[in-house]
């Protein structure tokens, strides 16, 4: 379910840094009472289903307080698929539109996630083009051969669901899907957006975070923890500024982040962590002092050319 929030970003951007559009409760601190249990804000699973079989629903998500190392929050969430009876499985689920619970049979298509987009609490608004998805995730899984899913879609105004019917097809922006062997501990995993249409114009995202990758496959008590959620934007200019002819990376071994460019660096930096707190300022030039504790950072940058974001990562 979605509570109005304050996304941390839009507050501390003000001024010649623009916020970019990010998922509300990305980081999954933030958890509400649903049904009989708990699910995070902003996010739905089995409790907050719709169709005709939710008589059979159950608790399949959990805030957990298992975090990967350098996580400036305490919770994750966990899913897991259980034993639904009668010989079926039903996979663990965290999405941002709503669950379809229809029939009994796992891969049958009256079984989906879909963004309702006139429900704000089962869809997430989003008009901003970003480059990649972000998270981190530790998968446990019976056999090894297993794969757990994620899947983002960049959508038009119209009600789309995952997987995908013939209606759906049509109301594609992009999508970035990954589907992701067992982990072996916490790992970070980017995934591009294929801006592949037909659609052009996205008005909305639809996220899934699913404990198998095939409907009913895998075992019973394998289980997906999911954390800090981020979609990354390449650095837009304001002016004349291209990718090309400025950049920063992270030299984690002498703790400094090196800025390139090939003109006289003049400008400001800040720096945000992954909940939008601000961590450093300063002057801009070329080297900068940066120890930090391990963790996603965003650096901004303000010339008298125009402003750019970069993701970096403190190890």
């Amino acid at each position: 379910m979605k509570r109005v929030l304050l996304f941390a970003f839009s507050a501390v951007l003000a001024g010649n840094v623009s916020a970019q559009g990010q998922i509300e409760n990305s980081d999954l601190e933030l958890w509400e009472s649903v049904s009989s249990d708990s699910e995070p804000v902003n996010w739905n699973s089995f409790l907050s289903a719709q169709g005709s079989l939710t008589w059979a629903a159950a608790n399949q998500i959990e805030q957990s307080s298992d975090v990967h190392a350098g996580s400036p929050g305490t919770s994750s969430a966990r899913i897991w698929t259980r034993n639904a009876g009668f010989g079926v499985k039903a996979n663990g689920n965290m999405t941002l539109g709503r669950i379809n619970m229809g029939s009994t049979t796992a891969s049958d298509p009256a079984n989906h996630n879909i963004s309702l987009t006139a429900d704000p609490n089962f869809s997430e608004a989003l008009t901003d083009t970003p480059d990649s998805i972000v998270f981190w995730v530790k998968y446990n899984a019976a056999n090894s051969s297993s794969e757990a899913r994620m899947k983002a879609t960049l959508h038009d105004d119209y009600d789309y669901r995952d997987p995908e019917d013939a209606a759906s097809s049509d109301h594609v922006v992009a999508t970035a899907e990954l589907n992701y062997s067992p982990t072996n501990g916490w790992v970070r995993m980017s995934v591009p957006f294929n801006y592949t249409g037909p659609a052009t114009v996205n008005s909305f995202i639809l996220v899934t975070f699913a404990s198998n990758a095939t409907p009913g496959g895998g075992d019973v008590d394998d289980e997906v923890y999911i954390d800090d959620i981020e979609l990354i934007y390449n650095a837009n200019s304001t002016q004349e500024i291209t990718q090309n002819e400025l950049y920063v990376s992270m030299d984690n071994t002498s703790n400094v982040i090196k800025v390139y460019a090939p003109n006289k660096l003049d400008g400001e930096y800040a720096i945000y962590n992954a909940v939008g707190q601000k961590v450093q300022t300063g002057a801009l030039s070329s080297s900068i002092d940066f120890d930090a504790n391990p963790g996603i950072y965003f650096v901004h940058i303000s010339t008298a050319k125009g402003s750019h974001k970069f993701e970096i990562y403190k190890k």
